[in-house]
């Protein structure tokens, strides 16, 4: 499988294959029809107190923030990460959509890595 991240501002291709949006909260400003998006992952998505925390933290302390979501991941999101690779399996091309800015520091980097262990 092919997965790749792209932003939910980025132009949609054909060549993104299933997208999965994998963030909480809709992207600001962008449609229904314009995103394209194929499954919605909310559940594997920062808690809202983890993303909160996240917007009001310098980026140099994106490695704790990474470190806190990862631990997330491997406990109270579990069961939704183990259910999106589950559902992602049957796609040889998946894009992770997420609204960040930064693309190297945001929470999708982390989930594409959590994802990576379980495929």
């Amino acid at each position: 499988m092919d997965l790749r991240r792209k932003r939910a501002y980025d132009t949609v291709e054909p060549s993104d294959g299933f997208r999965v949006l994998v963030d909480r909260l809709w992207p600001r400003g962008v449609s229904k029809e314009r995103a394209a998006i194929d499954l919605w992952a909310k559940d594997t998505a920062p808690s809202p107190e983890l993303r909160h925390d996240w917007h009001a933290a310098p980026d140099s302390e994106w490695g704790v923030y990474a470190d806190c979501y990862r631990a997330q991941l491997a406990g109270e999101s579990g069961p939704a990460l183990r259910e999106l690779a589950d559902a992602l399996r049957q796609h040889p091309i998946v894009t992770l959509v997420y609204a960040a800015h930064d693309p190297e520091h945001n929470h999708a980097v982390v989930l594409e890595e959590a994802l990576r262990a379980l495929l």
